[in-house]
C-alpha cells in the first residue's frame, strides 16, 4: 500500500491533470447558435392525414372519426425548421437538425452555458459532463438537449477530420443502407391500404409498417377492424415482404393478445409500442403470450432502461431514437448491449442523419435497416441539399465530412435567430 506521502504525490498529480488535457484554444466552443429556417412548398390538403391510435382514444370526447381521404386542390403551406450550429475558436462549425423546439429551448436556456469553452473534440467526456450536470438528464426534454449537441459535435468532428461521421464510428459495413417504409399517414382504409402496399412493394419495400388506428375505446369494432387491415396489407404483398404494426401505446395488455392471437397466422415481423414505456411488466407478458416478436424503444431511454428491458425479456426489437435517446454515442452503446442479447436495433426514424450513420457502422445482425416515414420525409429536409430519398427502399452513403448538411438557400425565404 501506498504511505502518505506517496497518497498526496498522487493527488496533487490528478490536480493537476486538467491541465494536461485542457482543450487547446481553437478547439473550444466559442458559439451554440439555433436558426429557424422558413420557407414554402405545395401541398395536397385532406390527403395522407390518417391518424393512429392514441393513448387518449379510450375517451370519447377525445377519439377521432374514422378517416378518409378527401384530396383537394394543392396549395402552398409554410415550411419550418430550426438547425443546431456549434462553432470554435478557430472558426470550425458544425450543423445538426432539424432540431424539436423544445429541444431548443434545453439547449438555449441550460445546455449552451455549460458547454461554452469545452473541448468540441472530446466527444465522450462532453456527453459524461452534459449527462451529470442536471438531474433530470436521464430521461425526456433535457436529455433531447443533449442529443442534438452530441449530434452536431460529431458532424463538427467529420468536418475536422474531413470524413464521414460513419468512418470515424470505424468504417462502413455496406455499401448502402436498407429502409423499411413506413406508413403514417396513408388511409386504413382496407382498398386503398392494399393499392398502397403494392405499390410500396412494387417501389422495393420488402418490410413496410403500417399504424394502427383502433383500440380499445373502439371496441370489438375496432379491433375487428385491426385485424381486417393486417390480412387485407398480408393479401396485397403476399408472404415475401415483411409487415410491422405500430400502436404508440394506445392498448391494453388484454386488447394486445387478442389482436395477436388473431393475427399470428399472418406473421407479422413486430408489434410495436403497444404499451407506456412504464408498463415494463405488461410487454414482458405480451412477449410471453404470442409468438409475434415485440418492439419498443423510441420513448425509454439510454443503455439502462434498454438493458432492463432486454434482460426483462421485455422485447426483442430495440427502437432507441439518437434524437432522443442520448445522441449517437448513446445510440452507439446501445448497440453494443443489444448484441449481448441477440436483440435487433431499428432506430426509430424521428430524423435520419444519425441513425443512417450508426446503422452503416454496425454489423448488419445488430442493425440491419433503418426506418423511413414516408410521408414526413416529403418535407422534413426541405431545405437540405443533399435529401436522403431511398432508391429501390435503400439509401446510398453519403461521402461529405460529417452527415454531409447543407443547404438550399434558394428555398430559405428567412433565417433568424432562435431566442427564448
Amino acid at each position: 500500500m501506498p504511505g502518505p506521502m506517496e497518497r498526496r504525490q498522487f493527488l496533487s498529480a490528478l490536480a493537476a491533470a486538467p491541465a494536461l488535457v485542457a482543450a487547446p484554444a481553437a478547439s473550444k466552443i466559442s458559439a451554440v447558435e439555433m436558426w429557424r429556417l422558413a420557407g414554402r412548398r405545395m401541398v395536397t390538403p385532406g390527403q395522407d392525414g390518417q391518424y393512429q391510435v392514441q393513448p387518449t382514444h379510450i375517451y370519447d370526447a377525445l377519439r377521432p372519426k374514422p378517416y378518409k381521404d378527401t384530396p383537394q386542390a394543392q396549395r402552398e403551406s409554410a415550411v419550418n425548421a430550426i438547425y443546431l450550429n456549434i462553432k470554435t475558436a478557430d472558426g470550425l462549425e458544425g450543423w445538426y437538425g432539424p432540431v424539436d423546439q423544445e429541444a431548443a429551448l434545453v439547449i438555449e436556456t441550460q445546455i449552451k452555458p455549460f458547454v461554452m469553452g469545452k473541448d468540441a473534440l472530446a466527444g465522450e467526456a462532453l456527453w459524461d459532463q452534459m449527462w451529470r450536470s442536471n438531474r433530470h438528464a436521464r430521461a425526456g426534454l433535457y436529455l433531447m438537449g443533449i442529443s442534438a449537441v452530441d449530434n452536431c459535435l460529431w458532424d463538427l468532428r467529420g468536418r475536422y477530420y474531413k470524413t464521414p461521421v460513419y468512418r470515424l464510428l470505424g468504417g462502413p459495413t455496406r455499401a448502402d443502407v436498407e429502409v423499411y417504409g413506413s406508413c403514417l399517414g396513408f388511409s386504413l382504409e382496407l382498398e386503398p391500404a392494399f393499392r398502397k402496399a403494392q405499390e410500396l412493394k412494387a417501389a422495393g419495400y420488402r418490410h413496410q409498417k403500417w399504424f394502427l388506428a383502433y383500440g380499445p375505446g373502439d371496441g370489438d369494432e375496432g379491433l375487428e377492424k385491426n385485424v381486417a387491415l393486417v390480412r387485407t396489407l398480408r393479401e396485397a404483398v403476399g408472404e415475401n415482404v415483411e409487415l410491422m404494426f405500430d400502436v404508440y401505446s394506445g392498448w391494453s395488455l388484454d386488447y394486445a393478445i387478442a389482436w395477436a392471437k388473431q393475427v399470428e397466422k399472418y406473421h407479422p415481423r413486430w408489434l410495436e409500442e403497444a404499451f407506456n414505456p412504464d408498463k415494463l411488466e405488461s410487454f414482458v407478458a405480451l412477449h410471453k403470450a404470442t409468438s409475434i416478436p415485440i418492439a419498443s424503444g423510441e420513448h425509454f431511454y439510454g443503455r439502462w432502461e434498454t438493458k432492463r428491458y432486454l434482460e426483462s425479456g421485455a422485447i426483442s426489437v430495440v427502437q432507441a431514437d439518437p434524437e432522443w435517446c442520448g445522441g449517437l454515442s448513446e445510440l452507439v452503446k446501445i448497440c453494443g448491449i443489444a448484441s449481448l442479447y441477440d436483440a435487433q436495433v431499428l432506430p426509430h426514424g424521428h430524423s435520419i442523419h444519425a441513425a443512417l450513420h450508426v446503422i452503416a457502422s454496425q454489423s448488419p445482425a445488430v442493425c440491419p435497416r433503418a426506418e423511413y416515414l414516408i410521408t414526413k420525409m416529403r418535407s422534413y429536409y426541405w431545405f437540405e441539399k443533399n435529401q436522403m430519398t431511398p432508391v429501390q427502399a435503400r439509401i446510398a452513403l453519403p461521402d461529405g465530412p460529417g452527415f454531409g448538411i447543407e443547404f438550399d438557400e434558394a428555398k430559405v425565404e428567412k433565417k433568424t435567430l432562435f431566442k427564448v
